[in-house]
């Protein structure tokens, strides 16, 4: 059954990413859905923040770069696949890298390809309510 929030901040957003990293536990999938301004890079400041990986004010959009990676002994890789246009594009990230080592991997436009992967998954979608509400929904 999905669990759902309603949150009325960016604060509210990034202090719920934090306590939803209480409850996972490498290797994950954190696979996030939602329209652009929807929150997901501020539920993901607050995600590895709590999982200790770096500070929220360090955590960034990879919508250029396609991945960043934080952490010393838990890696937490972000990854943002907006600008993917193609499969051979999704390729060349070298995702498939990533699964060698169990961490938590935070996908951003998670539904734009499938990622194959024996490790658990947990999706989360994210929507725009209006003004600074979000709706965070783990399906």
């Amino acid at each position: 059954m999905a669990e759902e929030t309603i949150t009325h901040s960016a604060e509210e957003t990034t202090r719920w990413g934090r306590e939803f990293a209480k409850q996972l536990k490498a290797p994950v999938l954190v696979l996030l859905s939602g329209d652009l301004g929807s929150g997901k890079t501020t539920l993901t400041k607050g995600i590895v923040s709590g999982l200790g990986a770096a500070g929220e004010d360090e955590v960034t959009s990879p919508t250029f770069t396609l991945l960043h990676v934080y952490g010393n002994v838990v890696k937490v890789y972000h990854a943002d696949l907006y600008r993917i246009e193609s499969f051979h594009d999704f390729e060349t990230l070298g995702l498939e890298d990533i699964f060698t080592v169990p961490s938590v991997v935070i996908v951003e436009w998670s539904e734009r390809f499938p990622l194959p992967s024996p490790w658990p998954q947990i999706r989360v979608r994210l929507e725009h309510l209006g003004g600074d509400a979000r709706r965070i929904t783990i399906l």
